[in-house]
């Protein structure tokens, strides 16, 4: 019996983690309305195309919260790496939107969609 548990717990505590740092896709889906970031990637980007400052910078800071909802799922599943890189295009992103430089800001929200795409591999 005792041999049993020595062996059982240590495998069972290995698959618990290899299932956490394996759950990156399944953790960044949309939960809701309030955590849907490729939605709001495709707002900001619609409305930087139309040149909608204001609706991008609303869309903009819905998709910072967004962000900060899916991070705290994630952020043991992912490389860090990635997590900076859209911290980092996103405060970019409202800096180009506030001077509403639209090449810079159309830039930013397509390298924040492609790193959104590269949390999963």
């Amino acid at each position: 019996m005792r041999k049993i548990i020595f062996y059982t717990v240590p495998i069972l505590i290995l698959s618990f983690f290899i299932f956490i740092m394996n759950s990156g896709g399944y953790y960044k889906r949309p939960r809701g309305e309030i955590d849907n970031v490729p939605k709001y990637i495709e707002a900001v980007k619609k409305d930087l195309l139309e040149e909608e400052w204001d609706g991008a910078l609303k869309n903009a800071e819905k998709l910072e919260l967004a962000w900060d909802k899916v991070v705290q799922r994630i952020q043991f599943s992912v490389e860090r790496e990635e997590i900076n890189a859209i911290n980092a295009g996103l405060a970019r992103l409202l800096g180009f939107i506030e001077g509403r430089d639209k090449g810079g800001a159309l830039a930013e929200i397509n390298e924040i969609g492609e790193h959104w795409r590269d949390l999963e591999k």
